[in-house]
């Protein structure tokens, strides 16, 4: 794999950020009978007709002009939405760039030099500071990087193509609102292929949702004001439900021959139940006697981490719905108040899987009589359950993961019952 620069891994977290929101409106898109082929004319012909819509909503005339003097239908954009991963990263590669240690070093730095201005935050909106500077750092590597393709133009690009127009479309009207307002400049609105902005990323309709003055001058910059980035973060957060006396998680060691499939970050127990089912911290220590609901999640299979996992936790995956997103910032934030790194380190046999591999997987417990509907190339819960059952009959670990050492024992198996 290689080597990763500042620019193509932001813009990869940028990706997972907004993978559940694309997929959540990808049904708005039109049906096709036929492939959409783009063509600067027909975009054009388009932009026409969204301008005048954008008019008739109140953009003013001006603003229209200069926001489209000079966008063309951008085919980088295009490709990118359309671009498909071959491969699913293992959570210790995802983790170890996320929660580098260059990453915690800066992260103790920038929330020491900005104490005063979180604890303003905290104590309106009941984040932790270090939750603020954890998704800061996630986001834009502590707003080093916020992108650099034109908003508008990435916007209109997407908008016009039917595929997700109607979900592109409400985003582009509310980043020429925020033109319009005079929030930002033309010329500073820039961020990435998808239209994230801001140090804190903020898709345009959130930031006229969520941003928040916190410096008082009349407007929401999120490129260069950090009062309005932390207060807008805190704000969002808060918004979504954030408990103010609750931490995310903890991470916490099983006991041997523990029934994994407990883990499964759905079913919610008290921290009481989960320490009579032999579960201590990941240092040994044993778990508060306190009846606040957990659920118990696995980071990888059975060698990897395990943590007991908190509201906060559902409210982080809220600002990007993906589990490795949601430990790395909870992590992130341990670290940034000099907690300990994880107790469990990458196993040399840790590889990561392409959709295809997966598939294979779920082609051969169908035809070892699972039921795990038609591949896909996504480890849902019927794979997952089929998995616990074939390797409970053949006496491993049932953490029902796929994993490419499960599939080379599904295929001895197969090969061996022939």
């Amino acid at each position: 794999m290689p080597k990763l620069t500042m620019h193509n891994t932001t813009s990869r977290y940028i990706k997972l950020l907004f993978a559940s929101l694309i997929m959540a409106t990808s049904l708005n898109g039109q049906a096709q009978s036929e492939p959409f082929k783009a063509s600067e004319a027909d975009f054009n012909a388009w932009l026409s007709d969204f301008k005048k819509q954008a008019h008739n909503e109140g953009i003013s005339q001006s603003t229209l002009d200069q926001a489209f003097k000079n966008v063309k239908l951008n085919a980088k954009v295009l490709e990118s939405d359309k671009k498909q991963p071959e491969f699913t990263k293992t959570f210790f590669d995802y983790f170890n760039r996320a929660v580098s240690e260059s990453r915690v070093e800066n992260g103790l730095k920038n929330y020491e030099a900005n104490k005063p201005l979180l604890d303003e935050v905290t104590k309106k909106y009941g984040v932790p500071g270090r939750f603020l500077v954890a998704f800061w750092g996630l986001e834009t590597n502590y707003g080093s990087y916020t992108g650099n393709l034109p908003i508008i133009e990435s916007l209109a690009t997407l908008a016009y193509d039917p595929r997700r127009s109607k979900f592109f479309s409400t985003q582009l009207m509310s980043a020429l609102t925020i033109l319009d307002r005079g929030h930002v400049s033309l010329e500073q609105m820039k961020g990435s292929w998808a239209g994230a902005m801001g140090q804190c990323q903020f898709m345009p309709s959130n930031y006229l949702q969520y941003a928040v003055d916190g410096d008082g001058d009349g407007k929401i910059n999120l490129w260069d004001s950090l009062p309005d980035v932390f207060y807008s973060a805190g704000n969002f957060l808060n918004q979504l439900g954030w408990q103010a006396q609750e931490n995310w998680g903890r991470e916490v060691a099983l006991p041997k021959d523990f029934d994994y499939a407990l883990a499964d970050n759905k079913t919610a127990r008290p921290l009481n139940d989960w320490k009579k089912l032999g579960i201590t911290l990941a240092d040994g220590r044993e778990i508060p006697n306190e009846d606040m609901q957990a659920k118990l999640l696995l980071a990888s299979d059975y060698q990897g981490p395990a943590f007991l996992v908190y509201d906060n936790f559902k409210v982080i995956k809220r600002w990007n719905n993906a589990d490795k997103y949601a430990l790395s910032v909870g992590h992130l934030a341990d670290r940034i108040v000099k907690l300990p790194p994880l107790s469990k380190q990458k196993p040399k046999d840790d590889k990561g899987m392409s959709y295809a591999q997966i598939k294979e997987i779920q082609s051969l417990l169908n035809e070892m009589g699972y039921n795990v509907g038609k591949p896909d190339g996504i480890a849902g819960s019927k794979t997952r359950n089929a998995l616990r059952d074939f390797q409970a009959k053949h006496k491993l670990p049932a953490d029902g993961f796929a994993s490419v050492k499960m599939l080379e024992k599904l295929q001895q198996v197969q090969t061996e019952s022939k």
